[in-house]
């Protein structure tokens, strides 16, 4: 009885066709086993099985993806199983979303979480692939504004007010000044330079007031307008925090 091959060799024969092609196509998502799409080059194919590209099938190189998610509260916003990476499946793919990016199992190859934010607070989280999306988030996250809405209780006097928009020093780190304002009567909104975890909370209880809820709506220039709680998107082309 025959033994089983790699799909990248079974393929590379039938299409005649380089091994680096073949891997490409898999990768790709332009494979399928028995009319089942199979993205891994190494999986094992049995001489009676039937392997077929699918119709539009194209070489085409898969570039990095950074994606944007709405992290609900109560869920850790890291790089392992049961964190909002568990988020990022199909089903929950903003409906509209405009990337033109097909979903395929190599974009969490190196998907790495860039944002840090509290388990407690929910909002908008960045996991990417791409190099520069890294750099600008992480080396130079100081340099970029988020901007927070915080459920409070309590009462602010306007010169509380001030001293809050002056800044606080926080674990080693300076003051520096900030945004602060009422959107309404419950709720604050903080624009500040990338804050540390536990910064809000702490400047909440510095002015005296109860933090109830946080939700980080925007990193740099980038909002999450149009994600709903637990939905994903890709970064646009264009986009740049």
């Amino acid at each position: 009885m025959s033994e089983s091959v790699r799909l990248a060799k079974r393929l590379a024969t039938e299409q005649s066709c380089s091994r680096g092609d073949a891997e490409r196509y898999i990768e790709g998502g332009w494979v399928a086993v028995d009319g089942k799409a199979v993205e891994e080059p190494g999986f094992r194919v049995a001489p009676n099985q039937t392997v077929s590209l699918l119709p539009g099938a194209k070489l085409e190189d898969i570039r990095p993806v950074t994606v944007l998610v709405h992290k609900p509260e109560g869920m850790y916003a890291d790089n392992e199983v049961g964190s909002a990476l568990d988020l990022i499946v199909p089903k929950n793919l903003m409906p509209g979303d405009r990337s033109g990016q097909r979903y395929l199992k190599r974009m969490f190859n190196g998907l790495k979480r860039v944002t840090p934010l509290e388990r407690a607070a929910s909002g908008l989280v960045v996991y990417t692939q791409e190099y520069a999306v890294s750099r600008k988030l992480l080396e130079e996250g100081k340099l970029v504004e988020q901007e927070y809405v915080a459920q409070v209780s309590g009462q602010l006097s306007e010169g509380d007010l001030a001293r809050l928009q002056r800044g606080l020093a926080f674990e080693g780190r300076a003051a520096t000044p900030m945004k602060v304002s009422w959107q309404n009567e419950t709720h604050l909104r903080f624009a500040l330079k990338t804050p540390l975890p536990g910064f809000i909370e702490y400047v909440c209880d510095t002015a005296g007031l109860q933090l109830q809820g946080l939700r980080r709506i925007r990193i740099g220039r980038l909002s999450m307008a149009g994600l709903a709680v637990g939905q994903w998107r890709y970064r646009l082309d264009y986009e740049r925090f």
